[in-house]
């Protein structure tokens, strides 16, 4: 089975890429027939912005750029799509929302005409998500971030294309608890990312 791991941080060194890193380390040690590739979006200096080009594709003008093409083969390798990224005011960075944006695109990930019934394209899709937030779980719950971004990712981008959320993990008190908490839950993600029940943190 193969991964892709898609990492929104702008620091190499960051707690991001080593999580990001230990998830692998983790699906392999799971089972070595398993394989992954890391997709750091701010090394290979992918544009989020949704441009006029990508405006067209969307309107069934065009096909998508090389750019946006080459990611959406990327994912059509993987058994599995991971998402890794700090939590920036309640969601993911604008990088890896510019890159659902654009590559999460009509006529790929789903099937929009005004006078069809919508298609879901990823179906055949698991996804798992882990984003890292400096706050306590505590914060999460009393004001209901989490419920919030469940609904607007989990529900609003990926359920919309059909694609299944096996996982979801907030990775919490990244700021202040032991680096090595937060790395060991990132190697038990990956350990469990192939098995058949989902799991939801």
């Amino acid at each position: 089975m193969h991964a892709l791991i898609v990492i929104a941080h702008p620091e190499p060194l960051s707690l991001t890429h080593a999580v990001a890193a230990r998830i692998g380390e983790g699906l392999v040690s799971a089972n070595p027939a398993n394989t992954f590739e890391l997709a750091d979006l701010t090394a290979q200096r992918f544009d989020p912005c949704f441009s006029k080009a990508d405006l067209a594709v969307h309107h069934r003008l065009s096909v998508p750029p090389a750019d946006v093409a080459a990611e959406q083969a990327r994912i059509d390798r993987a058994d599995a799509l991971v998402l890794v990224f700090p939590v920036y005011w309640w969601s993911m960075p604008a990088l890896l929302k510019g890159w659902i944006d654009r590559v999460f695109s009509n006529g790929w990930a789903f099937d929009f005409r005004p006078e069809a019934p919508l298609v879901k394209k990823l179906r055949h899709l698991r996804v798992h998500l882990v984003g890292i937030g400096g706050a306590d779980a505590d914060t999460y719950t009393r004001h209901g971030y989490s419920a919030a971004m469940k609904t607007q990712i989990d529900h609003g981008i990926f359920d919309y294309c059909g694609a299944e959320v096996v996982s979801s993990h907030l990775l919490l008190d990244s700021e202040t608890a032991e680096p090595a908490i937060t790395l060991q839950a990132g190697e038990n993600v990956g350990r469990k990312l192939f098995e058949t029940s989902a799991t939801t943190a």
